[in-house]
Parts: C-alpha cells; sequence; structure tokens
C-alpha cells in the first residue's frame, strides 16, 4: 500500500488546511483500509477516487449535493456522489431518478452518467461516506467518515456564500444543523424506494440556480458534460 502523504498531496490546498483537524481520523480510516485489503476485502472506489470530491478547490465550492455511501457495485463507484463512469450502462436506479426529474425540471441533462461536468461548475458531490465494502451497502458507516464529511460542511458552512445545500435523504438531512444560514434544497432520496414519495416534480435543480442568482452567482448548467480534466486523491497513502 501506498506511504502516508501531505493532506496537500491529496487535495486541494485550500481543502488540505480547512481539513487539517481531522487529519488523524483521515489516516485511521486509511489504515482501516489498508488492513480490510490485507484482509482480503475489496472496497470502492478506488483509492485514487476516495477523496476525488475534494481535488477542486473549497473556494469554487457554491453547491454542495450529500450522498449516502458509494455505489456498491465493482464498476459504479467514482468518487463523485450519484455519478457514474461515461460507459456505465444500466445507470443505477438512483441515477436514473435523478436524470427523469432533471428532464422534468430543467429540459434536459447530461448525456450519460458522468457528473463530472457539475463538480466543474463548483458543485460539490460529496458522499457522506466515502467508502464501502464490495456488494455491502451502508458497510463503512462506522469506519468513521462522518467525522471528516461533517468537518468539510463546517468549512464551507464558515467560508460562507454563495453557497447552497442539497440534501436529498434522512442521511444527508443530518448535516443540516453544521450549515447554518446555509440556503438548503431538501427532499426524498432519489433512490427506487423513495422518488415516487416528493423527489419527482421537486424541481431541485431550478431551485438550486434560483438561490444562486439570489447571491448574486451564476445558475449551474445541469445539462453540461464531462469535461476533459479529472483530477483524484488516494486516501490509502493520506
Amino acid at each position: 500500500m501506498p506511504e502516508p502523504r501531505p493532506l496537500h498531496q491529496i487535495m486541494a490546498a485550500d481543502w488540505a488546511q480547512a481539513m487539517a483537524p481531522v487529519e488523524p481520523r483521515l489516516r485511521e480510516i486509511g489504515q482501516r483500509l489498508r488492513a480490510e485489503a490485507a484482509a482480503g476485502h475489496r472496497y470502492l472506489p478506488h483509492n485514487d477516487a476516495i477523496l476525488r470530491a475534494f481535488a477542486r478547490p473549497l473556494a469554487d465550492v457554491r453547491v454542495l449535493l450529500i450522498g449516502q455511501d458509494p455505489y456498491p457495485t465493482p464498476g459504479h463507484a467514482v468518487g463523485l456522489s450519484f455519478s457514474v463512469a461515461p460507459h456505465v450502462r444500466p445507470l443505477p436506479r438512483s441515477l436514473q431518478n435523478i436524470v427523469r426529474e432533471l428532464r422534468d425540471d430543467v429540459g434536459g441533462a447530461p448525456p450519460d452518467g458522468d457528473l463530472s461536468g457539475w463538480a466543474e461548475q463548483g458543485v460539490m458531490l460529496l458522499n457522506r461516506t466515502l467508502t464501502v465494502r464490495e456488494g455491502a451497502p451502508g458497510s463503512h458507516r462506522d469506519l468513521g467518515w462522518a467525522a471528516i464529511t461533517d468537518r468539510a460542511v463546517q468549512a464551507l458552512a464558515e467560508r460562507g456564500g454563495p453557497l447552497v445545500a442539497v440534501l436529498w435523504g434522512r442521511e444527508a438531512g443530518r448535516v443540516r444543523p453544521l450549515l447554518g444560514e446555509v440556503p438548503v434544497v431538501a427532499g426524498v432520496h432519489p433512490s427506487p424506494l423513495s422518488a415516487s414519495r416528493g423527489f419527482f416534480g421537486s424541481r431541485p435543480f431550478s431551485r438550486v440556480n434560483t438561490l444562486l442568482q439570489e447571491q448574486g452567482a451564476p445558475p449551474v448548467d445541469w445539462c453540461r458534460p464531462a469535461g476533459a480534466g479529472r483530477h483524484h486523491a488516494d486516501v490509502t497513502g493520506a
């Protein structure tokens, strides 16, 4: 496994500074992941994508979209909440529902399931738990990730706007007390189990854009395809 590296080598410099208080916890998680791998357990996403949401500067974030944990299906998790690689077919069911609501709300969607075109515009796609054991949803919720993602939310709230938080489902809703005065678009999770109970028809994407514009920020082009540049970070080297 890779040797530990300083935070500024595995995430954007301003994120490294903001996350310094939880660096010891991050290193503990890295040790536990290395131990899992040594015991023959596969986890997702790949090491170099675990901290992918932190690759772009904290200063650039204007929308925080919280997910639960990575897709447990091999080849699906890419380190950005709800996103998959461009070649993945069929899309995971939650992402299918997001695309359906996106088309109904703004009249279009990206050409595939790669949502990094959103990240390129300052949408931070952050899962509440950043890893999962292959084939076992929720298996790493007790690994310590909540301390890491809570600190990320706090750092954004401390920075201030323009910023809008999107909280779908109970797990995402747990961070709401950390957001202070940050405007929130909240609702049920887009999973097949709950999407029909309030996600469809909620128009979250146009609501986010309205809140951004009220803060003097430009809207997100939710239909924009992913660009060529992609950055990744390896937590097992943290």
